[in-house]
């Protein structure tokens, strides 16, 4: 739905800005509840997640992964021969991920639900008011934000105007290049250059910073460097790029003292949160910071008071952009307009996994930002292959386990493996819920499993 009459003004309970996970999610159960919800969007309803990220990387990334098993056969059993087609992973991702970058389903669910879609780009103009193409929308309870991220990109000479690819773009390629670089060597970057570097395509990837995947441990970087390169990934950390050119031979990146030409440019060097221009100004809070600071509640703060009648969700709090953490904000901001009693935001144990192979997994605290803390920590760190004495899983099994305990509790831990992402559940309930390391090494154990890994690594401990 649109807003059909301008300068028109229409009284609500709540209006929701921006609906991507934790907007929708939002929307969704307060029109349930009752109250007359709008939920304004200026893109896609559903935001990056389904569209841009999540669900369609893991589409390239299961195809991927199951290509690069086929070549462990050999190790393992057998034989095979495997031709890529990249035909078919892109239709999985036009029809079954995206269904053509089309919302239509998203936004039936939401109507269906009881709330209102405005299509626009939608402004604060007042406390608990927002305005969105000419149409003035005013909450009795107040205003939900949730406007997301855009791709950055780098201040390289030269490459605004070249077309490079974001994550906007590298999922609606219809042919792999022959070569990519990737500028980015975080989750995004890191997952995408190894599916491509597998489907075939020469890849190089580049970082300023002097590790992959930097806000991990460095054991799990220099891990995952070393998966990469030797599959032929070209790992290039600690460089600085100083300018670019396109022309009909590709992109033409000056690396330090060395020329890079690659057919395809991929930029994943960060995301902008979007909240510069939709009026914060107007409600006393400063608009030009990377984040929104919010309390227990999810409730907007300005120099540590609450602003009344406005939450803010998802990746502008800065506490993680992730859709289960948008998702989990949601979830307190509405408890907090239903006046439903529960508990209140605990970002201790937001975990956050890099899909790549092996899988890296985390929660909590680094050993590094534990100690800038000031914190009296031990850690103690295990290879999961040793641990399994390498016949568990034997090729592809590369991993550890890295646990960061404060006194008798886990305040950290990072699970890298075949399965990482899964063994870092019970590390992630273990720190969410203070269990005790005494009790953690009683538990028994599943055998074999990776989760065994786990064990060994509490033993290190003592």
């Amino acid at each position: 739905m649109t807003a059909d009459t301008p300068g028109a003004v229409t009284d609500v309970d709540v209006v929701v800005l921006g609906l991507g996970p934790g907007g929708e999610a939002s929307a969704n159960k307060l029109a349930q509840a009752g109250l007359k919800v709008i939920g304004v969007e200026r893109d896609l309803v559903g935001g990056e997640c389904p569209y841009y990220g999540c669900i369609p990387s893991k589409m390239m990334i299961r195809a991927a992964n199951a290509i690069q098993e086929s070549r462990r056969v050999a190790e393992l059993g057998g034989s095979s021969t495997t031709t890529v087609d990249w035909s078919i992973i892109a239709e999985r991702i036009r029809h079954e991920a995206t269904h053509g970058w089309d919302d239509t389903q998203s936004t039936k669910r939401l109507e269906e639900s009881g709330a209102t879609v405005v299509r626009g780009h939608g402004r604060l103009v007042g406390p608990r008011t927002v305005e969105v193409e000419g149409e003035t929308l005013r909450a009795s309870r107040g205003v939900i934000l949730n406007m997301g991220t855009s791709p950055g990109a780098p201040p390289i000479d030269g490459l605004d105007g070249t077309p490079y690819w974001t994550n906007r773009e590298v999922f609606r390629i219809l042919e792999l290049p022959r070569s990519l670089a990737v500028l980015g060597a975080g989750p995004i970057g890191s997952e995408l250059a190894q599916v491509f570097s597998r489907l075939g395509v020469e890849v190089t990837l580049l970082d300023i910073a002097d590790r992959v995947l930097p806000g991990e441990e460095p054991e799990a970087s220099e891990l995952l460097a070393e998966v990469l390169e030797r599959e032929g990934v070209r790992v290039r950390t600690g460089v600085e790029i100083c300018c670019t050119s396109h022309d009909d031979d590709g992109f033409h990146l000056q690396v330090g003292d060395d020329t890079l030409t690659t057919e395809k440019l991929l930029v994943s060097a960060g995301r902008v949160p979007q909240i510069a221009d939709v009026g914060l100004d107007t409600v006393g809070v400063d608009h030009d910071v990377p984040s929104i600071d919010t309390d227990g509640r999810m409730r907007v703060l300005q120099d540590g008071k609450v602003v009344e009648g406005l939450w803010a969700v998802g990746d502008i709090v800065g506490m993680g952009a992730f859709t289960h953490t948008s998702i989990y904000q949601a979830s307190v901001v509405i408890r907090d307009i239903l006046g439903k009693e529960g508990p209140e935001a605990d970002h201790r144990a937001v975990p956050r996994v890099t899909y790549t192979d092996p899988e890296v997994g985390s929660v909590g605290l680094t050993e590094e930002q534990a100690r800038e803390e000031g914190r009296d920590v031990r850690t103690a760190t295990v290879d999961v292959a040793e641990s399994s004495r390498g016949w568990l899983h034997h090729t592809g099994n590369e991993g550890l386990v890295k646990l960061v305990a404060e006194g008798d509790q886990l305040i950290g831990a990072t699970s890298v493996g075949p399965m990482g992402g899964e063994v870092l559940s019970m590390l992630t309930t273990a720190v969410h819920a203070r269990v005790p390391l005494s009790t953690l090494k009683t538990m028994i154990y599943p055998y074999p499993t990776f989760h065994g890994a786990v064990r060994a690594a509490l033993s290190e401990l003592d």
